[in-house]
């Protein structure tokens, strides 16, 4: 009867190391009703460029830049910068990123290296959501 009792815990722990868990940082989907999240690249990944982009949404809809409405807006990314605070415009360079046409995903040539991706929210003015609607993951390039 033991015997069946410890096969079976082995075989439960085996099991459990399989399940894929969530992953960490920016791609979790967030718990709160509305936020940001990275669908693509996965925190922590070595990738090649250009770096495929997937943005992930909660909570709100994606509208194009110029369309001002409640619980709307367009993702923005940001290579290696922090982000604005709440109600502060983004600005446009090479830093950051605005997919103002309503897009959810791209690709990003990206130099070999460490980088911090911060995906930032903002309404169809430009103006940042804060830190609650952002999101970031680190990814190493080859």
């Amino acid at each position: 009867m033991h015997y069946r009792f410890a096969l079976f815990l082995v075989s439960a722990v085996a099991l459990t190391a399989c399940v894929s868990k969530p992953p960490p940082g920016g791609n979790t989907p967030p718990s709160a009703a509305q936020g940001v999240y990275f669908i693509e690249p996965v925190d922590g990944s070595t990738v090649s460029s250009p770096v495929k982009v997937k943005f992930g949404l909660k909570g709100m809809t994606v509208k194009p830049a110029g369309e001002i409405a409640e619980g709307t807006g367009h993702h923005h990314l940001l290579i290696d910068t922090a982000g604005p605070g709440q109600g502060n415009v983004i600005p446009a360079d090479g830093s950051h990123l605005h997919f103002g046409k309503g897009q959810t995903e791209t690709e990003v040539p990206l130099a070999p290296g460490s980088h911090v991706l911060k995906m930032q929210f903002a309404d169809g003015l430009h103006q940042s959501y804060g830190e609650a609607m952002s999101a970031s993951v680190r990814i190493t390039v080859r």
